[in-house]
């Protein structure tokens, strides 16, 4: 009768086997043409990128080992070659990068965690997976965009035509297909001692990380002080970190950074402050996700049913419970603790599906600041600023609205519904003495004695103002009415309140702007134009017909 082996022979026996299969593979390699074989394989697995932070140059080469065309985007270079490798090895999952920003716990919630796992609803819900990754170098994220590595990335809609305008970056059809936050308060701009308002920035020193979000920020917070971007020196920087380490310095009048550096920056430098954030300018900071055109053809449903998913989660982290478990996934993916992450929260509003159908110009009634506003102004003001070589493609030409529109039979219910606009109390006897953050002067023509509104002065109110009350949509806004000083002290008080209620009246209707958002101020000729304070010739008496519009806290 055979004897049984023991476990210690079965596993001497196991271990001789794998042995002798390894030590005969490795002497087939090293004595034989298969390692040549094995070699050339390994050539030709496709694109090897090496990113280097900090502006330096980033190589590529192919299989080939040819050197790959390069284009300059955010002051680095970018691999644009590489757009041809197709998407995800694994066809049933979604690969996405992100960001280190609050705005993405509800993709983390209902993915329950950034990994690809069993438990995601993604995968319960839709049969699909996804895999989410940090890359905080934007640069990085695009290179392996372009070779495949990621399916979706995010970026703001602003700085989106600096990916759509490049011909080798835009041959590959970058198309935004989600927004996924508005900047509540992320975003600052941080001033020294004595500089009181966005006025006071003219001539200044500020120091801006170029091109980004911040540079936006600046802009359009100059355009509401009638300021343009030539108006003020600009010291350019890489990212926003290097912008509050300098602001410490006595190289700079002023920075736009990120949350916390405006508060930790602010606290290190005597007599500073914080100037105004994104809780006053509400509607300039947007986080979209993008894919490839040719990603979104082979993976609609997929796409179709992210954004679906990503809308519940929106809906659903409303709750404290479910709060509680998305700042543990944001903890998780961030290294952070769970209350830095919930800070990091803080400072967002996560957009439902009816703010993508307003973001995405899909709601006809919609009057507030739309994806096209931002992409648009900032397509030609990076030309003018120099950081792009043209102006970008048409907002229609670069978005999918496939995902948002398929989602309507399914996100019906009111929790999916658009932000209402901010309801502001009734103005205030303070609220006509505060000191402005901006004050904007805008020449609006009347007829003598006439207050009602003429289609041109209608026209000058919608290029010269209503973008500012826009995008600035926190604010209270103040109207002042001023005149020349022809005719008695009391009618032009009252005409020129007349007057500036008319410009509250229409941007009110035409906008759909709170009206208790306005107050009106007459001041007939009690504050003329420095240097034409005695109306002496029909050049000062012209200028001091104006209306000032000015932005004030809403308390």
């Amino acid at each position: 009768m055979a004897k049984r082996l023991t476990t210690f022979s079965k596993l001497l026996i196991t271990f001789l086997i794998l042995a002798a299969i390894f030590f005969g593979f490795k002497w087939l390699v090293g004595n034989t043409g298969l390692g040549e074989l094995v070699e050339q394989a390994k050539g030709n697995e496709g694109v090897k990128t090496e990113a280097t932070k900090g502006g330096n140059t980033t190589t590529s080469t192919t299989a080939e080992g040819t050197a790959e065309e390069k284009t300059t985007i955010f002051g680095k270079k970018s691999n644009t070659n590489a757009s041809k490798a197709k998407g995800s090895d694994d066809d049933n999952t979604l690969k996405v990068q992100l960001v280190s920003w609050g705005g993405y716990a509800p993709g983390l919630y209902f993915n329950e965690g950034a990994a690809a796992n069993e438990r995601s609803r993604y995968l319960k819900e839709y049969g699909f997976k996804v895999d989410f990754k940090l890359e905080n170098d934007l640069i990085n994220a695009l290179d392996a965009w372009l070779a495949g590595e990621y399916d979706v990335i995010v970026q703001t809609a602003d700085a989106f035509p600096l990916y759509t305008a490049p011909d080798d970056i835009n041959a590959v059809n970058p198309r935004a297909f989600m927004q996924v936050d508005w900047s509540r308060g992320g975003d600052a701009i941080i001033v020294k001692r004595g500089i009181n308002t966005i006025n006071d920035l003219k001539g200044k020193k500020i120091v801006v990380a170029v091109p980004s979000p911040a540079q936006t920020l600046l802009i359009t917070s100059l355009e509401a002080a009638g300021l343009k971007y030539s108006d003020v020196e600009v010291i350019k920087t890489t990212d926003n970190l290097k912008a509050a380490e300098l602001f410490r310095s006595d190289e700079v009048d002023a920075a736009v950074v990120w949350s916390p550096d405006d508060i930790l920056a602010t606290r290190d430098v005597a007599g500073s402050k914080i100037l105004l954030t994104t809780m006053d300018q509400t509607h300039v900071i947007a986080d979209i996700m993008l894919a490839k055109q040719d990603v979104i053809d082979s993976k609609r449903d997929m796409i179709n049913k992210f954004y679906e998913g990503w809308m519940k989660g929106v809906a659903e982290i409303k709750m404290p419970a479910n709060e509680e478990k998305a700042a543990k996934y944001l903890a998780e993916l961030n290294g952070v603790s769970v209350d830095d992450a919930k800070g990091m929260m803080s400072v967002v509003h996560w957009t439902s599906h009816g703010d993508n159908m307003n973001f995405f110009g899909l709601n006809p009634k919609y009057k507030g600041q739309k994806g096209n506003d931002l992409y648009g102004k900032m397509a030609k003001e990076f030309v003018k600023t120099g950081d792009a070589e043209k102006v970008a493609p048409s907002w229609r030409s670069v978005i999918y609205t496939g995902a948002v529109q398929n989602a309507e039979s399914a996100l019906t219910s009111s929790k999916y519904g658009a932000e209402k606009s901010k309801v502001f109390t009734a103005p205030t006897a303070a609220d006509k003495k505060s000191t402005p953050v901006a004050t904007k002067p805008v020449s609006i023509n009347f007829s003598t004695g006439q207050y009602q509104l003429t289609e041109n002065a209608k026209t000058i109110i919608d290029l010269q103002f209503a973008d500012v009350a826009k995008a600035f949509a926190g604010m209270k806004v103040r109207i002042e009415g001023n005149t020349d000083n022809v005719g008695s002290l009391q009618s032009n008080v009252a005409l020129s309140q007349k007057r500036a209620q008319a410009v509250a009246d229409y941007l009110r209707t035409t906008y759909s702007m709170d009206g208790n958002r306005f107050v009106i101020v007459g001041n007939g000729p009690n504050k003329p134009v420095k240097g034409c304070e005695t109306n002496a010739t029909a050049d000062c008496q012209a200028k001091n017909r104006r209306t000032d519009f000015q932005l004030i806290p809403a308390g």
